[in-house]
């Protein structure tokens, strides 16, 4: 039987754990839409104060974090497999997400690299953002 010492310290290190994972996919989802979009994501949001940017980043970035958050739900406490299975749904969510941008942008013609270029908030932005989100509520589910 584990002392209360031993149980806090090794749910203190999985925290730690799915907390990188998170870190790093939350990274990865952020330089995926840098390249997606024309410019440096990080200076069209801080310098430029784009809202269409930041919005289409905020839910791409939130989108992650519920496929994370549903990964850790579904791996039982089974720490390294939940580990490796948070990195590779994070990563999968992360190209789902990208092909939806490609194909909103193909099929219903809103695209994200015209939506930053606009200085004012867009209402493609908005849809592209719920997009965003659905799509990593939908890959959260499928994780559960």
């Amino acid at each position: 039987m584990m002392t209360l010492l031993e149980t806090l310290a090794r749910g203190a290190g999985a925290i730690a754990a799915y907390a990188a994972v998170g870190l790093v996919l939350l990274i990865v989802g952020f330089f995926v839409i840098d390249l997606a979009i024309p410019g440096k994501l990080s200076t069209i949001i801080k310098t430029e104060r784009n809202p269409n940017a930041t919005l289409l980043t905020s839910s791409g970035l939130a989108a992650i974090a519920l496929i994370v958050a549903a990964s850790i739900w579904a791996s039982g406490g089974k720490l390294a497999e939940g580990l490796t299975a948070t990195a590779v749904f994070g990563l999968v969510g992360i190209a789902v997400q990208t092909v939806a941008m490609l194909v909103f942008d193909r099929v219903v013609g809103i695209s994200a690299r015209e939506l930053v270029k606009e200085p004012e908030l867009q209402p493609g932005t908005r849809v592209l953002a719920v997009t965003h989100v659905a799509i990593g509520l939908i890959t959260a589910v499928a994780v559960i």
